[in-house]
């Protein structure tokens, strides 16, 4: 009898450790699932948090969207004289014919994330402030024209010439807005419109009978996917130019292979203009030849 009652005491006391001891247990392994799920939770937030650049995503916000038709908001700087075109030539090569019309010095440097190795050259935008009191709130329709290295980093996307930056105030209130220097707009892409001009073709100084360089200008539309050459007259297969610098397009010759050219511009949106015979032979380095074409 006391051997039975003893071996329950034992069996009893042996149920209670061992109830104890899962008690223990299952609470350490509550108390360490806890710790990884804050550990979880505040590895999670010190990445994010490591990773967030305000800089990074406002200029990331500010890069409109293709097709969307719509505004986005940006910072815009203006350089070189109040009234003047930023600097003659800039990083597209088209030298001081930025003061002349159709530019008529309303024109922009832009960030390289719109001037995209030279590809954005040529591309319009329309630009407008409403942020200050000065401002009047009504579009203005710019082209890049040279490239803004440090912009990016600064969250600038437009670098304006004082002519544009000014042309964005109310009359009288070009002064004023152009001392503010760094001011909040909108902006959207549009297409290039130049109302009685025609593609031209500024010849690169060192063009020679085995290459041909040239940097094309005033094209409406969206701006030049491709361009092709071909020797006018030959009937044979178009050469395939490349992009060299800003608005510059290149190509090696073959042998024997005198001017007049042609050339043939593809669009971004596809379509193709031939601007028949527009190099001529005995044609000049560093000469600009206006075709009778346009998008």
């Amino acid at each position: 009898m006391i051997t039975t009652i003893n071996m329950a005491f034992h069996i009893h006391k042996n149920h209670k450790n061992i109830l104890s001891l899962s008690l223990i247990q299952i609470s350490l392994c509550m108390l360490m699932a806890s710790l990884f799920a804050h550990l979880a939770f505040f590895t999670l937030l010190a990445n994010l948090c490591y990773g967030f650049n305000p800089r990074l995503l406002t200029a990331r916000a500010t890069i409109p969207t293709a097709g969307s038709g719509g505004w986005s908001t940006a910072r815009a700087s203006w350089y070189g004289n109040p009234s003047g075109a930023g600097s003659d030539g800039g990083a597209c090569g088209y030298q001081n014919s930025v003061e002349e019309a159709p530019y008529s010095s309303l024109i922009t440097a832009a960030a390289s994330s719109l001037y995209k190795s030279g590809s954005g050259c040529g591309t319009c935008y329309q630009v407008k402030c409403t942020h200050a009191a000065v401002c009047s709130g009504k579009p203005v329709t710019v082209v890049i024209t040279d490239e803004c290295p440090g912009c990016d980093s600064q969250s600038i996307l437009f670098d304006l010439s004082g002519t544009s930056f000014g042309t964005m105030a109310r009359p009288g209130g070009e002064g004023q807005l152009r001392n503010v220097g760094i001011e909040q707009i909108q902006y959207k892409r549009v297409n290039c419109n130049f109302p009685g001009a025609t593609v031209s073709f500024r010849v690169d100084p060192g063009s020679n009978p085995n290459y041909f360089a040239a940097a094309i200008e005033h094209e409406d539309g969206d701006g030049i996917a491709g361009v092709e050459l071909k020797r006018a007259g030959s009937g044979g297969t178009w050469i395939k130019m490349q992009p060299s610098w800003g608005a510059v397009w290149k190509a090696d010759l073959p042998n024997n292979y005198p001017a007049p050219f042609s050339v043939r511009l593809t669009g971004n949106s596809g379509k193709k203009i031939v601007a028949n015979n527009v190099i001529p032979a005995n044609y000049s380095p560093g000469k600009t030849y206006r075709s009778v074409v346009n998008f």
